[in-house]
């Protein structure tokens, strides 16, 4: 079984995969301090409520973000499973190309979503991901990663709101029925939802423009069912999508050293 470890700023997504099945999933919060021994005990007990442990997991593969916990999640591989992780980054084969000005600065999950994206339809595709930030990704019909958009994501847009300004309090992130909010919730709400439907909108149309039609258009992270239904594309939204992306990449680089 492959361990799949996607290490963000606010979650960590693990995903247990049986060649492409994939058999578990959960998500916890991102502790930047955790210890080998925490991380280890963590996974471990939440294996254990799904009836597998630790100890029958063969191979592991971290896409992350937060350089610490890259190497904690190294140090659990080779501590508890005698064998070393595969992290995705430089000279990690992928089946894509990255065609930007510095690879090394390009988010192991913005990489691993555009190689899951590339794998499923062969075409080009812009990934929309929405986590901390708003991250916008294109990939050509060659395979090539092309570059992306960075902008705040609505939790963080919300908090920054709520610090900054005295008589406005965190609300619920749910649509409200129309645009115009009634109050100063449904207004918040109506902006923060609203907004980030028209920024998605607005800017997948011009990385659309740019790359040149037909571009296959993907949703995921936690907020991605918000504005999927609202938005005027037509996306496809897959939550494991960057997980997915993980296990591919470690395909990729098995098949490669079979050969």
């Amino acid at each position: 079984m492959l361990l799949a470890i996607d290490v963000g700023n606010t979650q960590t997504a693990v995903g247990v995969y049986e060649g492409r099945e994939l058999l578990h999933e959960w998500r916890v919060s991102t502790e930047r301090e955790a210890t080998v021994d925490e991380l280890a005990a963590r996974h471990d007990q939440l294996l254990r409520l799904r009836g597998a442990s630790l100890a029958e997991i063969d191979d592991v593969v971290v896409g992350s973000v937060v350089p610490t916990l890259t190497a904690a999640y190294q140090d659990l591989s080779i501590s508890y499973l005698e064998r070393d992780a595969l992290v995705l980054g430089p000279g990690v084969r992928t089946g894509i190309s990255v065609k930007i000005d510095n690879p090394r600065e390009l988010g192991a999950d913005r990489l691993a979503n555009a190689v899951s994206a590339y794998g499923r339809y062969r075409s080009a595709c812009v990934v929309v991901d929405f986590g901390t930030a708003t991250t916008f990704d294109a990939v050509s019909t060659d395979g090539e990663y092309l570059g992306g958009v960075i902008a705040a994501g609505i939790e963080t847009s919300l908090e920054a709101l709520s610090a900054r300004a005295a008589r406005l309090l965190k609300v619920d992130l749910v649509p409200p029925a129309k645009v115009i909010g009634k109050s100063t919730v449904e207004s918040m709400q109506s902006g923060l939802i609203y907004g980030t439907v028209a920024q998605v909108d607005g800017i997948v149309s011009r990385v659309v423009e740019e790359i040149g039609p037909p571009v296959k258009i993907v949703a995921t992270g936690g907020l991605a069912e918000l504005v999927v239904p609202l938005s005027e594309h037509s996306i496809e939204h897959i939550p494991q999508l960057t997980l997915e992306g993980l296990q591919r990449v470690h395909e990729l680089n098995v098949h490669a050293e079979a050969t």
